[in-house]
């Protein structure tokens, strides 16, 4: 044998032994999975965080442990002003935000969500969300280099305060925490209120230490955060919705070979089903909670007083009609009253 050819054997052999006394033989490197780092702002037991574990469960077992889904919820990774840049710069691989972030990244549309009693059922929602309307506006998400997964339910919204809420007046003139919205913004301020924009992991020790006074949330994240031993009224107005988008970074997702994408949207599918079967019944017991917790009033207003919210708050709709888009809010309209609402 050629002296050249022998030392290259050897040299092959003995980088060969170095790679298996290490562990890190080729088969080893294809053998690493793919990680998706999830981060989302919530409690581990909220609608979103049980649908992200849901997801996890699903998706690793879909691609038989090519995929590995490491949660990070209740703002551990990221807070929820910083999460979508981290998605964009692939720092983080998928996220749940609320619908309402979407108009700051400039893709206003979405915050049609936000709109006051645009929804008058969540038949109407479903309608919207999982026909063509829903596939349009995460379709919009795409030059942003964000890839849209599904939507999520959380639920529709009470108001907490430490007044008495029965008509929309008594608000005149709180501090009302809202996310970044201009939609929520001319909400609070149509009942004379004074929004405040702030993160969603801040807002406990902002009520506790009267930063603001009230805030408005579905009954599961106000239980879960404990915002109600902080706060000593909620009432029940169910005045909007608030869902979340699952979206995933383009480049990543459109690097999985094809056969992961298809196992993962699956997964995704069945997760997003029992997103939105347990998000009422969370919502019921945490509102449930909340009452006998006996730390806070919590009041239903009657059919006259839920007139007076609409009437205070309606008005949006038509202010936002430039910003948002008139042909969406009135396709949602349409599915309404496909329904029977007028």
């Amino acid at each position: 044998m050629k002296p050249q050819l022998l030392k290259r054997r050897t040299l092959k052999l003995a980088l060969g032994t170095i790679a298996l006394s290490l562990g890190f033989g080729t088969q080893a490197f294809a053998q690493a999975p793919i990680v998706i780092k999830f981060s989302h702002v919530v409690a581990k037991d909220t609608p979103k965080g049980k649908a992200a574990e849901r997801f996890k469960e699903l998706a690793e077992k879909a691609t038989k442990g090519r995929v590995k889904v490491e949660i990070y919820p209740n703002s551990t990774l990221y807070k929820d002003k910083e999460e979508l840049e981290a998605l964009q710069l692939g720092a983080v691989q998928m996220l749940a935000p609320s619908l309402a972030k979407f108009g700051p990244l400039g893709v206003k549309e979405f915050e049609v969500f936000d709109v006051p009693y645009i929804f008058q059922s969540r038949d109407v929602l479903h309608r919207v969300t999982e026909g063509p309307i829903g596939a349009g506006l995460l379709a919009k998400l795409e030059p942003k280099g964000i890839t849209g997964l599904a939507f999520w339910d959380n639920g529709f919204k009470v108001m907490s305060s430490n007044v008495p809420m029965h008509l929309p007046t008594d608000l005149k003139g709180k501090k009302m925490r809202i996310q970044s919205s201009k939609v929520l913004d001319a909400q609070m301020r149509a009942l004379g209120a004074n929004p405040q924009v702030m993160a969603f992991s801040e807002v406990y020790q902002a009520l506790q230490t009267g930063v603001v006074d009230g805030t408005e949330n579905p009954p599961s994240n106000l239980y879960t955060q404990k915002m109600h031993e902080v706060q000593k009224h909620v009432s029940v107005t169910n005045h909007g919705y608030l869902g979340y988008a699952v979206i995933v970074n383009k480049k990543f997702w459109d690097g999985l070979p094809a056969d992961i994408r298809v196992a993962l949207s699956d997964a995704m599918k069945g997760a997003s089903r029992y997103a939105n079967a347990i998000a009422q019944l969370e919502n019921d017991a945490a509102l449930d909670a909340v009452t006998k917790s006996g730390k806070t009033t919590v009041y239903t207003p009657t059919n006259k007083e839920i007139a007076a919210w609409m009437r205070a708050m309606v008005p949006v709709e038509k202010e936002m009609e430039g910003r948002i888009g008139k042909d969406l809010i009135m396709a949602i309209n349409k599915e309404s009253k496909a329904l029977g609402f007028d």
